[in-house]
Protein backbone atom coordinates (compact mmCIF):
# COMPACT_ATOMS: atom_id res chain seq x y z
CA UNK A 1 0.00 0.00 0.00
CA UNK A 2 1.41 3.44 -0.89
CA UNK A 3 1.55 5.73 1.67
CA UNK A 4 -0.68 8.17 -0.94
CA UNK A 5 -3.66 5.56 0.40
CA UNK A 6 -3.30 6.66 4.05
CA UNK A 7 -2.34 10.44 4.54
CA UNK A 8 -5.25 12.41 5.14
CA UNK A 9 -4.94 16.05 3.48
CA UNK A 10 -8.16 17.24 4.90
CA UNK A 11 -6.46 18.67 7.93
CA UNK A 12 -3.87 20.59 5.95
CA UNK A 13 -5.92 21.80 3.49
CA UNK A 14 -8.13 23.32 6.15
CA UNK A 15 -4.93 24.97 7.46
CA UNK A 16 -3.93 26.58 4.26
CA UNK A 17 -4.57 30.06 2.77
CA UNK A 18 -3.56 28.02 -0.04
CA UNK A 19 -4.62 24.76 -1.13
CA UNK A 20 -3.91 21.13 -0.64
CA UNK A 21 -3.93 18.37 -3.26
CA UNK A 22 -4.16 14.38 -3.29
CA UNK A 23 -4.34 12.09 -6.08
CA UNK A 24 -8.05 12.28 -5.66
CA UNK A 25 -8.13 16.71 -5.95
CA UNK A 26 -8.95 17.88 -9.67
CA UNK A 27 -5.51 19.77 -10.43
CA UNK A 28 -3.43 17.15 -9.10
CA UNK A 29 -1.84 15.76 -12.24
CA UNK A 30 -1.28 19.14 -13.85
CA UNK A 31 0.43 20.49 -10.33
CA UNK A 32 2.60 17.43 -10.03
CA UNK A 33 4.01 17.91 -13.72
CA UNK A 34 7.43 19.01 -13.84
CA UNK A 35 9.49 20.99 -16.04
CA UNK A 36 11.95 17.69 -16.72
CA UNK A 37 9.02 15.31 -18.48
CA UNK A 38 11.66 12.87 -18.05
CA UNK A 39 10.96 12.55 -14.45
CA UNK A 40 7.79 11.57 -13.21
CA UNK A 41 6.91 11.98 -9.52
CA UNK A 42 3.28 11.09 -8.08
CA UNK A 43 3.47 12.95 -4.39
CA UNK A 44 1.46 12.03 -1.70
CA UNK A 45 0.52 15.79 -1.45
CA UNK A 46 1.25 19.22 -2.75
CA UNK A 47 0.93 22.11 -0.82
CA UNK A 48 0.21 25.00 -2.81
CA UNK A 49 1.35 27.83 -0.65
CA UNK A 50 0.41 31.46 -0.67
CA UNK A 51 2.70 33.01 2.08
CA UNK A 52 4.48 31.88 4.60
CA UNK A 53 2.39 31.04 6.60
CA UNK A 54 0.87 28.57 4.58
CA UNK A 55 5.03 27.63 4.02
CA UNK A 56 5.40 26.94 8.14
CA UNK A 57 2.06 25.27 8.45
CA UNK A 58 3.04 22.47 5.75
CA UNK A 59 6.49 21.83 6.51
CA UNK A 60 4.91 21.19 10.36
CA UNK A 61 2.38 18.63 9.08
CA UNK A 62 4.93 17.21 6.75
CA UNK A 63 7.23 16.33 9.97
CA UNK A 64 4.28 15.53 11.86
CA UNK A 65 2.99 12.44 9.79
CA UNK A 66 6.58 11.50 8.90
CA UNK A 67 6.63 12.19 5.26
CA UNK A 68 9.59 13.00 2.86
CA UNK A 69 9.47 16.77 2.16
CA UNK A 70 10.28 18.04 -1.25
CA UNK A 71 9.95 22.06 -2.16
CA UNK A 72 9.43 23.22 -5.69
CA UNK A 73 9.59 26.99 -6.25
CA UNK A 74 9.50 27.33 -10.59
CA UNK A 75 9.92 24.29 -10.96
CA UNK A 76 12.96 24.45 -13.27
CA UNK A 77 15.30 21.66 -11.99
CA UNK A 78 16.92 19.72 -14.47
CA UNK A 79 16.67 16.50 -11.82
CA UNK A 80 13.54 16.81 -10.83
CA UNK A 81 14.82 17.80 -7.41
CA UNK A 82 11.60 20.05 -6.50
CA UNK A 83 9.32 16.73 -5.87
CA UNK A 84 8.98 13.12 -4.47
CA UNK A 85 7.20 9.73 -4.71
CA UNK A 86 4.54 9.56 -1.83
CA UNK A 87 5.95 12.39 0.24
CA UNK A 88 4.86 16.01 0.39
CA UNK A 89 5.57 18.66 -1.43
CA UNK A 90 5.61 22.02 -0.49
CA UNK A 91 4.88 24.50 -3.84
CA UNK A 92 6.18 27.79 -4.01
CA UNK A 93 4.94 28.72 -7.23
CA UNK A 94 1.73 30.66 -5.92
CA UNK A 95 4.02 33.07 -3.88
CA UNK A 96 5.19 35.07 -7.05
CA UNK A 97 4.57 38.27 -5.88
CA UNK A 98 7.09 41.18 -6.73
CA UNK A 99 7.69 44.50 -4.91
CA UNK A 100 9.96 47.00 -6.54
CA UNK A 101 11.51 50.11 -4.11
CA UNK A 102 13.17 52.49 -6.73
CA UNK A 103 14.58 54.97 -4.71
CA UNK A 104 16.56 52.15 -2.92
CA UNK A 105 16.95 50.08 -6.23
CA UNK A 106 16.06 46.83 -4.57
CA UNK A 107 13.45 44.34 -5.20
CA UNK A 108 11.79 41.99 -2.76
CA UNK A 109 10.60 38.51 -4.82
CA UNK A 110 8.47 35.84 -3.58
CA UNK A 111 10.18 32.87 -3.56
CA UNK A 112 8.15 30.97 -6.22
CA UNK A 113 8.00 33.75 -8.61
CA UNK A 114 9.97 33.49 -12.32
CA UNK A 115 12.14 35.49 -13.65
CA UNK A 116 9.79 36.75 -16.15
CA UNK A 117 8.05 38.07 -12.97
CA UNK A 118 11.36 39.85 -11.68
CA UNK A 119 11.77 41.41 -15.04
CA UNK A 120 8.35 42.86 -15.51
CA UNK A 121 8.63 44.39 -11.78
CA UNK A 122 11.59 45.62 -12.61
CA UNK A 123 11.60 46.83 -16.05
CA UNK A 124 8.77 49.67 -15.34
CA UNK A 125 11.81 51.33 -13.55
CA UNK A 126 14.46 50.98 -15.85
CA UNK A 127 16.19 48.07 -12.93
CA UNK A 128 17.40 45.01 -13.21
CA UNK A 129 19.30 42.17 -11.26
CA UNK A 130 21.75 39.41 -12.84
CA UNK A 131 19.36 36.47 -13.25
CA UNK A 132 19.50 33.57 -15.85
CA UNK A 133 19.21 33.65 -19.41
CA UNK A 134 15.39 32.00 -20.10
CA UNK A 135 12.74 34.05 -18.40
CA UNK A 136 10.63 30.48 -16.98
CA UNK A 137 13.33 29.75 -14.49
CA UNK A 138 12.80 30.11 -10.99
CA UNK A 139 13.92 32.79 -9.11
CA UNK A 140 14.05 30.31 -6.11
CA UNK A 141 16.41 27.56 -7.24
CA UNK A 142 18.26 30.42 -9.49
CA UNK A 143 19.87 32.03 -6.61
CA UNK A 144 20.24 29.76 -4.58
CA UNK A 145 22.51 27.91 -6.66
CA UNK A 146 24.97 31.02 -6.90
CA UNK A 147 22.78 32.71 -10.58
CA UNK A 148 24.56 33.69 -13.57
CA UNK A 149 23.50 35.29 -16.59
CA UNK A 150 23.44 37.86 -18.83
CA UNK A 151 24.23 40.36 -16.50
CA UNK A 152 27.37 38.35 -14.62
CA UNK A 153 30.35 39.86 -16.06
CA UNK A 154 29.11 43.34 -15.84
CA UNK A 155 27.10 42.90 -11.81
CA UNK A 156 27.69 39.53 -10.36
CA UNK A 157 26.36 36.38 -10.26
CA UNK A 158 22.61 36.78 -8.80
CA UNK A 159 23.74 35.71 -5.02
CA UNK A 160 26.47 38.84 -5.29
CA UNK A 161 23.29 40.91 -5.43
CA UNK A 162 21.59 39.20 -2.93
CA UNK A 163 20.99 41.98 0.26
CA UNK A 164 18.75 39.77 2.63
CA UNK A 165 16.26 36.22 2.73
CA UNK A 166 13.52 35.53 4.39
CA UNK A 167 13.55 31.41 5.61
CA UNK A 168 11.31 28.98 7.08
CA UNK A 169 13.81 26.75 8.92
CA UNK A 170 13.28 23.18 9.28
CA UNK A 171 11.86 23.59 12.45
CA UNK A 172 9.27 25.76 11.79
CA UNK A 173 10.92 28.96 12.95
CA UNK A 174 11.21 32.03 11.01
CA UNK A 175 14.33 34.55 10.33
CA UNK A 176 15.24 37.06 8.07
CA UNK A 177 19.10 36.41 6.79
CA UNK A 178 20.86 38.78 6.08
CA UNK A 179 25.42 40.34 6.26
CA UNK A 180 23.55 41.76 9.57
CA UNK A 181 21.89 38.94 11.25
CA UNK A 182 22.09 35.31 10.76
CA UNK A 183 24.95 36.04 8.47
CA UNK A 184 26.29 32.22 8.82
CA UNK A 185 22.90 30.99 6.73
CA UNK A 186 22.97 33.93 4.78
CA UNK A 187 26.34 32.59 3.59
CA UNK A 188 25.24 29.07 2.79
CA UNK A 189 21.47 30.30 1.15
CA UNK A 190 24.53 32.50 -1.70
CA UNK A 191 24.89 28.84 -3.77
CA UNK A 192 24.47 26.29 -0.84
CA UNK A 193 20.82 25.06 -2.11
CA UNK A 194 17.96 24.42 -0.89
CA UNK A 195 19.63 22.68 1.92
CA UNK A 196 19.11 24.94 4.92
CA UNK A 197 15.25 26.21 4.65
CA UNK A 198 12.56 26.70 3.00
CA UNK A 199 13.29 30.80 1.41
CA UNK A 200 9.93 32.54 1.06
CA UNK A 201 10.95 35.77 -0.41
CA UNK A 202 14.55 37.41 -0.91
CA UNK A 203 15.56 40.93 -1.72
CA UNK A 204 18.15 41.84 -4.40
CA UNK A 205 20.10 44.91 -5.60
CA UNK A 206 19.30 46.23 -8.74
CA UNK A 207 20.79 48.06 -11.21
CA UNK A 208 19.90 50.46 -13.95
CA UNK A 209 19.67 48.50 -17.21
CA UNK A 210 17.04 49.44 -20.04
CA UNK A 211 17.66 47.99 -22.85
CA UNK A 212 20.52 46.00 -23.89
CA UNK A 213 21.99 45.04 -27.58
CA UNK A 214 21.71 41.45 -27.78
CA UNK A 215 20.72 38.32 -29.75
CA UNK A 216 22.42 35.52 -31.90
CA UNK A 217 25.40 34.94 -34.25
CA UNK A 218 25.38 32.02 -36.33
CA UNK A 219 28.26 30.64 -38.32
CA UNK A 220 28.23 27.22 -39.97
CA UNK A 221 29.03 24.26 -37.69
CA UNK A 222 32.21 23.58 -40.48
CA UNK A 223 33.94 26.57 -38.85
CA UNK A 224 33.48 26.25 -35.65
CA UNK A 225 36.83 25.72 -35.00
CA UNK A 226 37.38 28.89 -35.89
CA UNK A 227 34.92 30.48 -33.82
CA UNK A 228 35.69 28.87 -30.41
CA UNK A 229 38.86 29.73 -30.39
CA UNK A 230 38.26 33.05 -30.91
CA UNK A 231 35.64 32.85 -28.84
CA UNK A 232 37.71 31.40 -25.81
CA UNK A 233 40.61 34.53 -26.42
CA UNK A 234 37.92 37.21 -27.21
CA UNK A 235 35.21 37.16 -24.23
CA UNK A 236 38.07 37.34 -21.37
CA UNK A 237 38.98 39.65 -22.84
CA UNK A 238 36.05 42.11 -23.31
CA UNK A 239 34.86 45.35 -21.92
CA UNK A 240 32.28 43.60 -18.61
CA UNK A 241 29.51 45.36 -20.07
CA UNK A 242 29.77 42.46 -23.19
CA UNK A 243 28.41 39.50 -22.51
CA UNK A 244 27.99 36.29 -24.92
CA UNK A 245 27.13 32.47 -24.22
CA UNK A 246 28.57 30.01 -26.43
CA UNK A 247 26.46 27.28 -28.15
CA UNK A 248 26.15 24.30 -30.35
CA UNK A 249 22.61 23.87 -31.69
CA UNK A 250 20.59 23.14 -34.45
CA UNK A 251 18.55 26.11 -35.89
CA UNK A 252 15.25 25.85 -34.99
CA UNK A 253 12.38 26.31 -37.47
CA UNK A 254 11.22 29.53 -36.23
CA UNK A 255 10.03 32.36 -37.86
CA UNK A 256 13.25 34.79 -35.79
CA UNK A 257 15.47 32.64 -38.11
CA UNK A 258 15.43 32.75 -41.56
CA UNK A 259 13.83 29.77 -42.94
CA UNK A 260 17.07 28.65 -45.60
CA UNK A 261 18.97 28.22 -41.88
CA UNK A 262 15.96 25.98 -40.57
CA UNK A 263 17.61 22.72 -39.10
CA UNK A 264 20.72 23.40 -39.86
CA UNK A 265 23.66 22.64 -37.33
CA UNK A 266 25.72 25.83 -36.21
CA UNK A 267 28.07 27.38 -33.70
CA UNK A 268 26.44 30.52 -31.73
CA UNK A 269 27.17 33.13 -29.35
CA UNK A 270 24.14 35.11 -27.89
CA UNK A 271 24.66 38.38 -26.95
CA UNK A 272 23.95 41.00 -24.28
CA UNK A 273 25.87 44.04 -23.68
CA UNK A 274 24.72 46.78 -21.47
CA UNK A 275 26.65 49.49 -22.35
CA UNK A 276 25.83 52.26 -25.22
CA UNK A 277 24.10 51.01 -27.83
CA UNK A 278 25.42 52.64 -31.07
CA UNK A 279 29.35 51.78 -29.61
CA UNK A 280 28.12 48.32 -28.58
CA UNK A 281 26.47 47.11 -32.09
CA UNK A 282 29.45 48.71 -34.17
CA UNK A 283 31.69 46.73 -31.82
CA UNK A 284 29.80 43.35 -31.98
CA UNK A 285 29.59 43.87 -35.99
CA UNK A 286 33.67 44.14 -36.48
CA UNK A 287 34.25 41.53 -33.91
CA UNK A 288 31.88 38.79 -35.10
CA UNK A 289 33.68 38.82 -38.38
CA UNK A 290 36.84 37.92 -37.44
CA UNK A 291 36.73 34.40 -36.94
CA UNK A 292 34.68 33.38 -40.03
CA UNK A 293 32.00 35.25 -42.07
CA UNK A 294 28.65 34.34 -40.13
CA UNK A 295 25.51 33.34 -41.98
CA UNK A 296 23.49 35.42 -39.23
CA UNK A 297 24.13 38.70 -37.03
CA UNK A 298 20.60 38.82 -35.31
CA UNK A 299 22.06 41.17 -32.34
CA UNK A 300 20.09 43.99 -31.83
CA UNK A 301 18.78 47.06 -29.50
CA UNK A 302 15.78 45.46 -27.78
CA UNK A 303 14.49 45.48 -24.17
CA UNK A 304 16.07 43.71 -21.72
CA UNK A 305 13.02 41.55 -20.77
CA UNK A 306 12.44 40.61 -24.63
CA UNK A 307 15.93 39.04 -24.95
CA UNK A 308 15.61 36.99 -21.67
CA UNK A 309 12.59 35.49 -22.90
CA UNK A 310 13.22 35.43 -26.49
CA UNK A 311 13.72 31.73 -26.75
CA UNK A 312 10.77 30.24 -24.30
CA UNK A 313 8.76 28.74 -26.84
CA UNK A 314 11.87 26.81 -27.93
CA UNK A 315 11.70 25.26 -24.76
CA UNK A 316 8.39 24.81 -22.75
CA UNK A 317 8.00 22.51 -19.65
CA UNK A 318 7.14 18.90 -20.73
CA UNK A 319 10.44 18.08 -23.03
CA UNK A 320 12.84 15.23 -21.45
CA UNK A 321 15.87 16.71 -20.51
CA UNK A 322 19.12 14.99 -19.57
CA UNK A 323 21.95 17.76 -18.08
CA UNK A 324 25.59 17.27 -16.67
CA UNK A 325 27.67 20.66 -16.56
CA UNK A 326 31.27 21.36 -15.52
CA UNK A 327 33.26 24.77 -14.68
CA UNK A 328 36.17 25.38 -16.89
CA UNK A 329 39.15 27.65 -16.56
CA UNK A 330 40.19 27.19 -19.88
CA UNK A 331 39.95 25.84 -22.95
CA UNK A 332 43.41 23.84 -24.33
CA UNK A 333 42.70 22.75 -28.21
CA UNK A 334 41.80 19.17 -27.29
CA UNK A 335 38.67 20.43 -25.31
CA UNK A 336 37.87 22.65 -28.80
CA UNK A 337 38.39 19.33 -31.17
CA UNK A 338 35.86 17.36 -28.79
CA UNK A 339 33.07 19.89 -28.18
CA UNK A 340 33.39 19.97 -32.12
CA UNK A 341 33.36 16.06 -32.52
CA UNK A 342 30.12 15.98 -30.05
CA UNK A 343 28.42 19.25 -31.63
CA UNK A 344 28.21 16.56 -35.25
CA UNK A 345 26.82 14.11 -33.33
CA UNK A 346 23.83 15.87 -31.75
CA UNK A 347 21.22 13.37 -31.84
CA UNK A 348 18.23 15.27 -31.65
CA UNK A 349 17.01 19.44 -32.90
CA UNK A 350 16.86 20.63 -29.45
CA UNK A 351 19.99 18.89 -27.96
CA UNK A 352 22.70 21.50 -27.35
CA UNK A 353 25.92 22.73 -25.16
CA UNK A 354 26.40 26.30 -23.56
CA UNK A 355 29.68 27.91 -22.42
CA UNK A 356 28.64 30.44 -19.99
CA UNK A 357 31.38 33.23 -18.85
CA UNK A 358 31.59 33.51 -15.04
CA UNK A 359 34.19 36.18 -15.43
CA UNK A 360 34.53 40.13 -14.82
CA UNK A 361 32.23 41.54 -11.59
CA UNK A 362 31.90 37.14 -10.44
CA UNK A 363 35.60 37.25 -10.22
CA UNK A 364 35.38 40.11 -7.40
CA UNK A 365 34.22 38.15 -4.79
CA UNK A 366 36.57 35.53 -2.79
CA UNK A 367 35.97 32.15 -3.17
CA UNK A 368 35.52 32.09 0.83
CA UNK A 369 33.11 34.84 1.18
CA UNK A 370 29.78 32.70 -0.36
CA UNK A 371 29.25 29.40 -0.41
CA UNK A 372 29.81 29.60 -4.71
CA UNK A 373 33.58 28.64 -4.35
CA UNK A 374 34.29 28.92 -8.22
CA UNK A 375 35.04 32.00 -8.30
CA UNK A 376 38.48 31.38 -10.30
CA UNK A 377 36.53 29.58 -13.24
CA UNK A 378 35.87 31.34 -16.61
CA UNK A 379 33.54 28.87 -18.40
CA UNK A 380 30.40 27.53 -16.75
CA UNK A 381 29.36 24.61 -19.73
CA UNK A 382 25.76 22.73 -19.54
CA UNK A 383 25.30 19.66 -21.95
CA UNK A 384 21.79 19.14 -22.83
CA UNK A 385 20.16 16.22 -24.25
CA UNK A 386 16.88 17.71 -25.19
CA UNK A 387 13.74 16.00 -26.76
CA UNK A 388 10.06 16.08 -26.71
CA UNK A 389 9.69 12.00 -27.27
CA UNK A 390 10.33 10.13 -24.41
CA UNK A 391 11.40 7.13 -26.98
CA UNK A 392 14.41 9.37 -27.31
CA UNK A 393 15.50 9.31 -23.75
CA UNK A 394 18.15 7.35 -23.57
CA UNK A 395 19.65 8.47 -26.67
CA UNK A 396 19.97 12.10 -25.38
CA UNK A 397 21.27 10.87 -22.31
CA UNK A 398 23.74 8.64 -23.55
CA UNK A 399 25.14 11.34 -25.70
CA UNK A 400 25.23 14.04 -22.93
CA UNK A 401 26.82 11.48 -20.96
CA UNK A 402 29.33 10.61 -23.59
CA UNK A 403 30.00 14.59 -23.90
CA UNK A 404 30.46 15.29 -20.64
CA UNK A 405 33.00 12.70 -20.52
CA UNK A 406 34.68 13.71 -22.49
CA UNK A 407 35.67 16.86 -21.28
CA UNK A 408 35.80 16.56 -17.64
CA UNK A 409 38.92 15.64 -17.91
CA UNK A 410 39.54 19.41 -18.53
CA UNK A 411 37.38 20.97 -16.20
CA UNK A 412 38.38 22.22 -12.74
CA UNK A 413 36.50 18.68 -11.52
CA UNK A 414 33.03 19.79 -10.71
CA UNK A 415 30.18 22.00 -12.04
CA UNK A 416 27.37 24.25 -11.03
CA UNK A 417 25.08 22.81 -8.90
CA UNK A 418 22.01 24.10 -11.51
CA UNK A 419 22.99 22.17 -13.57
CA UNK A 420 22.88 18.57 -12.00
CA UNK A 421 21.41 15.73 -11.94
CA UNK A 422 21.10 13.34 -9.36
CA UNK A 423 24.66 12.45 -9.94
CA UNK A 424 26.19 11.65 -5.96
CA UNK A 425 27.54 13.06 -2.80
CA UNK A 426 31.31 12.97 -3.94
CA UNK A 427 29.98 14.98 -7.17
CA UNK A 428 28.12 17.57 -4.48
CA UNK A 429 31.35 18.10 -2.60
CA UNK A 430 33.24 18.79 -5.24
CA UNK A 431 31.06 21.57 -6.57
CA UNK A 432 31.85 23.64 -3.10
CA UNK A 433 35.07 22.04 -2.52
CA UNK A 434 37.13 23.62 0.82
CA UNK A 435 33.42 25.55 1.42
CA UNK A 436 32.11 22.08 1.77
CA UNK A 437 32.42 21.45 5.94
CA UNK A 438 31.30 25.08 6.18
CA UNK A 439 28.11 24.47 4.77
CA UNK A 440 28.27 20.91 6.79
CA UNK A 441 28.64 22.88 10.06
CA UNK A 442 25.62 25.14 8.95
CA UNK A 443 23.55 22.81 8.12
CA UNK A 444 24.30 21.43 11.19
CA UNK A 445 22.56 24.18 12.71
CA UNK A 446 19.87 25.02 10.72
CA UNK A 447 18.99 21.32 10.23
CA UNK A 448 20.42 18.71 11.91
CA UNK A 449 17.99 16.14 10.96
CA UNK A 450 18.29 16.96 7.14
CA UNK A 451 14.31 17.55 7.08
CA UNK A 452 15.48 18.86 3.55
CA UNK A 453 17.10 16.38 1.79
CA UNK A 454 15.86 16.32 -1.50
CA UNK A 455 17.89 18.65 -2.73
CA UNK A 456 21.37 18.39 -3.93
CA UNK A 457 22.58 17.61 -0.50
CA UNK A 458 25.15 18.42 2.19
CA UNK A 459 24.71 16.26 5.53
CA UNK A 460 25.12 17.54 8.95
CA UNK A 461 28.64 16.67 10.41
CA UNK A 462 26.91 13.69 12.76
CA UNK A 463 25.34 11.87 9.88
Amino acid sequence: MSIQDHVDAEPLRSSLLGDALDPGTPGYEQARRLYNGMIDRRPALIARCRDAGDVRTALDFGRREGLELAVRGGGHNGGGLGSVDDGLVIDLSPMNGVRVDPQARTATVEGGALLADLDHATHAFGLATPTGIASTTGIGGLTLGGGHGYLTRRHGLTIDNLVAADVVLADGSFVTASEHAHGDLFWALRGGGGNFGVVTSFTFRLHPVTTVVGGPTLWPLEVADEVLRWYREFMPAAPADVYGFFAVMTVPPAPIFPAQLHLQKVCAVVWCCTGPAGEAAERLRAAVHEPAAPVLHGAQELPYPELQRAFDPLIPPGLQWYWRGDFFRDLPDEAVRQHLDFAAMMPTPLSTMHLYPVDGAAHAVGAHETAFSHRDATWSMVIGGVDPDPANADVISAWAQDYWRALHPHSMGAGYVNFMMEEGRERVRATYRDNYDRLAAVKTTYDPENVLHVNQNVEPLHR
